[in-house]
C-alpha cells in the first residue's frame, strides 16, 4: 500500500477547499425584497440575514427604518420614488423577488395609492424579472374575499396577474392569516384591543364577533416564507399556492376576551354590535396548509404563547 506524500496531500486539501468555495458561490441567492421596513418584511429580513443570501431591498425615501437599523449598512437599499426599478436589474443579478409590501388602505382615503402598491409595483416587478431571467417570485397575499375592500381588492387582482406570469417564472402566492406580534402597527387590530386593554379604556366597539379568524404569530408566519423562498428555486414554472396559519380558528369574541383574561383587566366594556360586519365579511376559516407542511413547518406557537409574549412587549415599553 502507498502512502501520501506531503504534497499530494496539500492538492487533496487545496482541492477541498476550492470545491467548498465553489459551493458557497453557487448557493448564494440574491434576493429583491420590497417591504423591508414593514412588520412583516422586517422580520423576514432579520431571519433570513442570517442565511446564505444577498438582499437587494426597496423603500421610499422617506419610510421609516427604524425596524432595520442594523441592516442599512449591511445591504443595497434603493428608493424607488427616486430611482428607475428597471436600473436595478441591470445593476444585479436577481435569483427571486420577494413582495412583502403592502398598503392596508387604512390612513389612505385615495385608493390609487393603495392599487400602487398592492398591484402596480407587484406587477411592474413581475415584468421585470420576467425580461431579466429572475428564476422565482414569492407573492405575500391574504385570505380576504376580493369584496370586502380595495385592499383585498388590490391584492386578488395582482393574484391574477400571478397565475399569468406562471408560465415564464416560478410563481408563488402566500395567502397569510391574521399574523401578529411584538412591535405590529397600532392600527392593526390585535396590537389595537391589546393596547386598549392595557391602557384601560373605558370600552371597545366590536361587531358581535362571531366570524372567525386564525390568529398566527410572526415567527411562525417568517419560518414557512424561508422555507417557500428556498423551495420555489428548486421548482419548475408555474403557480404554486400556501396558505399559513394554525390551522385552529377562534371567534373574534373567544379572541378578544381572551385577550382581556390574558391582560388582567377587569374594566373595559366590550360593546359587541357598535360595528356592523363589513360588506362580503369572511364568516368562518378554513386555512388549509397542508402544502406548507409538506415543506417541513409546523405551528410552534400557541395562541396563548403568542398572545402572552405580544401582551408583555407592550407592558415592557409602558415602562420606558
Amino acid at each position: 500500500m502507498g502512502f501520501l506524500c506531503s504534497c499530494d496531500l496539500n492538492i487533496i486539501l487545496g482541492c477541498i477547499s476550492y470545491t467548498f468555495v465553489v459551493y458557497n458561490r453557487r448557493i448564494k441567492i440574491n434576493i429583491l425584497l420590497t417591504g423591508a421596513t414593514g412588520f412583516l418584511g422586517s422580520h423576514v429580513l432579520a431571519k433570513l440575514s442570517t442565511t446564505d443570501i444577498n438582499f437587494v431591498i426597496l423603500k421610499r425615501s422617506f419610510s421609516n427604518t427604524s425596524r432595520i437599523e442594523n441592516f442599512l449598512k449591511k445591504y443595497i437599499f434603493y428608493d424607488i420614488d427616486k430611482q428607475n426599478i428597471s436600473d436595478i436589474f441591470e445593476t444585479h443579478k436577481i435569483d427571486l423577488i420577494l413582495h412583502c409590501a403592502t398598503n392596508y388602505g387604512r390612513k389612505e382615503t385615495d385608493p390609487l395609492r393603495t392599487v400602487e402598491a398592492n398591484l402596480l409595483l407587484p406587477l411592474q416587478l413581475l415584468e421585470l424579472g420576467r425580461k431579466n431571467g429572475v428564476k422565482a417570485f414569492v407573492n405575500t397575499d391574504t385570505i380576504l374575499d376580493k369584496g370586502v375592500n380595495n385592499y383585498s381588492l388590490s391584492k386578488n387582482q395582482f393574484k391574477e396577474w400571478l397565475m399569468e406570469y406562471s408560465r415564464d417564472l416560478t410563481c408563488c402566492n402566500v395567502a397569510l392569516e391574521h399574523f401578529y406580534g411584538p412591535g405590529d402597527d397600532p392600527t392593526k387590530f390585535v396590537s389595537y384591543i391589546i393596547s386598549s386593554f392595557l391602557d384601560n379604556k373605558d370600552s371597545i366597539p366590536l361587531t358581535f364577533g362571531y366570524q372567525k379568524r386564525d390568529f398566527i404569530y410572526i415567527d411562525d408566519v417568517v419560518e414557512a416564507l424561508e422555507l417557500i423562498v428556498h423551495d420555489s428555486l428548486k421548482l419548475e414554472k408555474g403557480l404554486f399556492k400556501y396558505e399559513i396559519g394554525t390551522g385552529d380558528a377562534v371567534s373574534i369574541r373567544q379572541f378578544v376576551e381572551l385577550i382581556k383574561e390574558l391582560t388582567g383587566n377587569t374594566t373595559t366594556a366590550i360593546n359587541y354590535g357598535e360595528i356592523p360586519y363589513r360588506t362580503n365579511e369572511v364568516m368562518t376559516c378554513n386555512t388549509d396548509i397542508r402544502e406548507i407542511k409538506r415543506l417541513g413547518w409546523i405551528c410552534k406557537y400557541s395562541l396563548v404563547r403568542g398572545l402572552e409574549k405580544t401582551i408583555q412587549y407592550e407592558m415592557d415599553i409602558r415602562k420606558l
